[in-house]
């Protein structure tokens, strides 16, 4: 049996919540006792809470489990892809979920997904390598409606810093827009996130207004 495959049964076998002695795990799967030490030994250094110690066994604390799912080669790349772009970004609280969630998966992941250079993430564009680092700030501020001091090109070149109520993200293909409502403007605008020079949360927050909302938005676009 591949570690990979065996690390997958020892999760499913762990997720009763009951205590299991080493060995009668590696009796189960047909290895070793001491191999077993080392599965969980990796398991816990993956972020699962696993409890026990050699000679009282090992259980499986309060997880946060999924259904098993059988995902395609396409559907682990994109996967992939998304864990790493996230683990760049600036909010470290995200960044290191990220990174222990890129562990686990890698833990369990068929050995063929796990392709050289899995580690390294190339960007679909240099416009959305240039978003990164500030994606993670404006899904929060859209998530809990948080008003941002965002620092952006007017049309000399020079740097306007506007406070934006943001929106929406949109990925394009090549750069993320973000719809916001400007209170500079006192209107709606679109920004291209790779063109931002600045972003904070400036300390405000914002409720929902008649004509300020992303319904608002798009029901100008088409007014029907």
């Amino acid at each position: 049996m591949r570690r990979s495959d065996r690390l997958f049964d020892l999760v499913q076998i762990l997720r009763d919540g009951t205590l299991h002695r080493a060995e009668d795990l590696g009796r189960r799967l047909g290895v070793s006792t001491r191999t077993i030490w080392r599965d969980m030994t990796a398991l816990a250094a993956s972020g699962l809470p696993v409890e026990g110690a050699r000679g009282v066994g090992y259980q499986l604390r309060d997880p946060t489990t999924l259904p098993p799912m059988t995902l395609t080669r396409d559907e682990f790349e994109a996967l992939r892809l998304g864990i790493t772009l996230v683990a760049g970004a600036a909010d470290p609280t995200t960044a290191r979920a990220a990174a222990s969630l890129r562990a686990k998966i890698g833990a369990v992941a068929p050995a063929r997904a796990q392709d050289p250079g899995a580690d390294s993430f190339v960007f679909a564009s240099a416009e959305a390598a240039r978003a990164a680092p500030f994606l993670a700030l404006i899904r929060r501020a859209i998530r809990d409606h948080l008003t941002l001091a965002l620092g952006y090109p007017d049309t000399s070149g020079a740097e306007r810093v506007r406070r934006v109520r943001p929106l929406h993200l949109d990925y394009w293909g090549r750069a993320w827009t973000l719809t916001a409502w400007c209170d500079l403007s006192s209107d709606f605008r679109m920004f291209r996130v790779d063109l931002v020079t600045s972003l904070a949360h400036d300390g405000g927050a914002f409720l929902p207004e008649p004509g300020k909302t992303v319904e608002d938005y798009l029901a100008r676009l088409d007014p029907r």
